[in-house]
């Protein structure tokens, strides 16, 4: 790269040159009228601030601060506060991770001269201790930040869950506290306590929007129950199943709260049997969508099958289901029985049975179903056919592997996509195996 001031110049003509081909170059160099092409001849230092400032915005971090040595006038737009809105802070130990670390010059730089221009800032780090100790280092000198979203992100466990739980806290509180209108907050898998939840409810009841917070096991449901109560403008929230109660519910259905917009919940068992689960009221779920008739219900289940007793025996509100483990032909049977607003579905392993009725079932009495997915499942196609054939064109998603797919009688895999595809208003055909 060329330093400000210096010129750019085509190539030099060796000796001898004709001039024939002296007038094809000044040709190809030339503009339709007639003018010399800006490229051949340019001070790029002389560029506005916000060419520049449009420049540096599509470059890599590297690339930037190198492009930013170039001259004194792309080392000030370096530093305009609008290229420090958003900055994502790459955290790793180089023995062990991939991850690209963010040069600690760099980070001291960020936070003597743009702290307080930071808006939008997340936190990658893999999985070592030292890694995540560090980001909580920075997150305790950022005291004249004025950060409108957080993400703390673990590219691995346990990162965050190995830092002292009053590390984790006070480096936390220092960004709870002074930044006074935080909107949007991820912090999954992370030792975040009731306390801190207090601190943050006291310093952004008014602003905070978007919470997601699964897997942190310090929270209890009356840390998150004053959250409920008190941040009125909440539209979306991410906990563990653990924490939700009927209480909650009935907290963000209150005449006071602002309707949500997503919930989702993350149903998890680590060792089979050692979890009882408890059962949420229908009237909570009633409440709730009665207060929030829009309202996005999503459920992630990662459970062993005889886990899910307490679990849709009665009419529940979800709209979106995925089942990471086995899920049995009973639950599924329940699930169309019972989930009438369910438009997405996911089902990543069942039985060797067949799942023809459980489908059609579903097809049937599930009237806002558009999106379905089925791994290691099995259904007939006949029976398939009569599930798409159901639901028609507002299956707008359809993701089915070959293997699971039994052929009858009737139909063949290749009629059964002819016949999956005239159902559905255009071309289908089942998700293949990838092979390596």
């Amino acid at each position: 790269m060329k330093r400000a001031g210096q010129k750019v110049v085509a190539g030099t003509e060796a000796p001898g040159t004709s001039q024939t081909s002296k007038k094809q170059k000044t040709s190809l160099c030339s503009s339709g009228f007639g003018e010399s092409d800006p490229c051949t001849s340019m001070d790029w230092g002389s560029l506005p601030h916000h060419v520049i400032l449009r420049v540096f915005q599509f470059l890599t971090l590297v690339d930037r601060a190198r492009a930013s040595s170039v001259c004194r006038r792309w080392n000030e737009v370096f530093h305009i506060p609008d290229l420090w809105r958003r900055f994502e802070f790459e955290l790793s130990q180089p023995a062990t991770s991939y991850l690209k670390s963010t040069h600690p010059d760099l980070i001291q730089q960020i936070i003597k001269r743009h702290a307080d221009h930071l808006q939008y800032v997340s936190f990658k780090v893999d999985s070592s201790t030292e890694s995540a100790e560090a980001a909580c280092d920075i997150l305790s000198q950022l005291v004249n930040c004025s950060i409108k979203t957080l993400g703390l992100i673990s590219t691995a466990k346990p990162s965050f869950m190995n830092v002292s739980k009053a590390h984790f806290a006070s480096a936390l509180t220092v960004v709870f506290v002074n930044s006074k209108s935080l909107s949007s907050i991820k912090i999954d898998d992370t030792p975040l306590d009731d306390p801190s939840l207090k601190v943050l409810v006291a310093n952004n009841s008014d602003t905070l929007k978007l919470l997601k917070m699964s897997s942190c096991p310090h929270v209890s449901p009356a840390g998150i129950l004053c959250v409920a109560d008190q941040c009125h403008g909440l539209k979306e929230l991410a906990l563990n199943y653990y924490i939700l109660s009927d209480e909650l519910l009935l907290a963000l259905s209150s005449e006071k709260h602002v309707d949500l917009e997503h919930l989702r919940i993350d149903v998890v068992s680590e060792n089979p049997g050692q979890v009882q689960f408890h059962t949420i009221k229908k009237q909570s779920w009633d409440a709730l969508v009665k207060h929030s008739p829009k309202v996005n219900i999503v459920m992630y289940f990662f459970l062993y099958e005889d886990e899910f007793d307490a679990f849709f025996r009665e009419e529940t509100p979800v709209t979106h289901l995925y089942f990471g483990r086995a899920v049995s032909k009973a639950m599924l049977g329940r699930i169309g029985m019972n989930c009438p607003r369910l438009i997405e579905l996911v089902v990543c392993a069942n039985g060797l049975q067949p799942l023809d009725d459980e489908l059609i079932q579903i097809a049937e009495r599930c009237k806002n179903l558009t999106a379905m997915g089925l791994g290691e499942c099995e259904v007939t196609c006949r029976g398939f056919i009569e599930f798409v054939k159901m639901c028609g064109g507002r299956l707008t998603q359809l993701s089915i592997m070959e293997e699971v797919l039994i052929p009858d009688s009737d139909y063949s895999l290749d009629r059964l996509h002819l016949e999956v595809s005239k159902h559905l208003g255009r071309m289908w055909f089942p998700d293949m195996m990838p092979t390596w």
